[in-house]
C-alpha cells in the first residue's frame, strides 16, 4: 500500500472514528482495525501507541468544545479523572499479568447488560437530574473510574461507552452531559496510556500526527451532532454501538 494512499485511508477512518467517539465513545472500533490493517509491519504495541496520540487529540477537541456549551460538574469529575488516570496507568503496567481471555467475557457480559437495560429503560437519559457532589457521589466517582481506568489500561475497548452508560445510571445524566463527562474522563486514561508507550518507543508520530489531525476534524463534527441533536440522537447512536461492539467481541470470542 502507497504511503500517501495510506495516509488517506487512515484519516478517512480516523475522520469516522474521531466523530463517533465524540459522541458515544468506542471510536477505536473503526480506527484501530484500520491501523492494524495498513500497519501489518509493526508490533501492536506501536498500532495501539499511535491510536492512543490520535484519540487524545481528538477527545481533547471534544472537552474544549463541550464545555464552552455544556455545564460540568467539575467536584465531581476531577476527583474521577485522577483516579481514572493513575488507574488506566497501572492497568498500562499491569498488561502482561492481567489475563484478557478472562475479561474479555465479562466485558461481553456486561456490555449485552447495558444494551438491554438502555433499550428496556425508553426514558433513560432523557432528562438532566440534579447533580449531587457529596461525599457518597465522590467516592463513587473514585471508585468507578479508577475501575473503568483500569480496564481501559489493561484492555480498552468500550471503555467510553461504559463511562457513559456509568454517568447515566449511577448519577442521573442525560446523554448528552454523560458524553461530555466521559470524553474528560478519558483524557485521563489517553494520557496514561500515553505515558506507557512514549518512553518505549510505541508512537509513530508523523503517521499519528495526520490521523490525530483527522480525529480533531471528526471530533468537531460528532460534538455539533450531539449538541444539535441532544440525549435522543445519542441514545440512539449509544445503542447502535453497543450491538456492533457486542457483535464484534463475540466473533473475537469464537474465532
Amino acid at each position: 500500500m502507497d504511503y500517501e494512499y495510506t495516509l488517506v485511508v487512515l484519516g478517512f477512518f480516523a475522520f469516522c472514528g474521531g466523530l463517533i467517539d465524540a459522541a458515544v465513545g468506542g471510536g477505536g472500533l473503526v480506527q484501530v482495525p484500520a491501523l492494524l490493517h495498513a500497519l501489518p509491519q509493526y508490533s501492536l504495541s506501536t498500532v495501539f501507541g499511535t491510536n492512543k496520540l490520535a484519540v487524545l487529540a481528538g477527545n481533547l477537541s471534544s472537552v474544549l468544545s463541550y464545555t464552552k456549551r455544556i455545564e460540568i460538574a467539575w467536584r465531581l469529575l476531577l476527583p474521577t479523572l485522577v483516579s481514572a488516570f493513575i488507574f488506566a496507568l497501572l492497568g498500562a503496567f499491569s498488561i502482561s499479568l492481567v489475563p484478557k481471555a478472562l475479561m474479555e467475557p465479562v466485558v461481553f457480559v456486561v456490555l449485552i447488560v447495558m444494551a438491554v437495560y438502555t433499550f428496556i429503560k425508553k426514558d433513560l437519559g432523557r432528562v438532566h437530574a440534579e447533580i449531587q457532589c457529596g461525599a457518597k457521589e465522590v467516592l463513587l466517582g473514585v471508585f468507578f473510574g479508577g475501575l473503568i481506568g483500569f480496564y481501559d489500561g489493561v484492555f480498552g475497548p468500550g471503555s467510553g461507552s461504559l463511562l457513559l452508560f456509568f454517568f447515566v445510571k449511577i448519577f442521573g445524566f442525560d446523554f448528552l452531559n454523560a458524553s461530555a463527562s466521559a470524553k474528560l474522563v478519558n483524557l485521563g486514561t489517553f494520557s496514561a496510556a500515553l505515558l506507557f508507550f512514549i518512553p518505549s518507543g510505541n508512537v509513530l508520530w508523523a503517521i499519528g500526527g495526520v490521523v490525530a489531525i483527522c480525529n480533531i476534524a471528526g471530533s468537531v463534527t460528532g460534538v455539533f451532532l450531539a449538541l444539535r441533536y441532544g440525549s435522543g440522537f445519542i441514545r440512539v447512536f449509544f445503542l447502535i454501538l453497543l450491538i456492533f461492539l457486542i457483535g464484534r467481541m463475540g466473533v473475537s470470542m469464537l474465532i
